[in-house]
């Protein structure tokens, strides 16, 4: 049996149901992030996000990387 529970979204506290013990049917696992994406999302948070948020934080990720090689 699959293992779900409920967190809170660490960046904006909203609630979501975690289905890592599914993760084929986890909201999150439809989001595909880059390596790169995932790197920078892990050295800013440790557990796990909304989907909305790892949305805005892939965005950011993709504004600040053109800054830096907008030279």
């Amino acid at each position: 049996m699959a293992n779900h529970e409920h967190k809170n979204c660490q960046r904006c506290n909203t609630n979501f149901e975690c289905k890592a013990g599914s993760i084929m049917e986890c909201e999150c696992n439809e989001i595909k992030l880059s390596y790169e994406e995932r790197i920078y999302i892990e050295g800013l948070y440790t557990d796990c996000l909304c989907t909305h948020c790892l949305l805005a934080l892939q965005q950011q990720y993709l504004i600040l990387r053109k800054k830096t090689f907008d030279f």
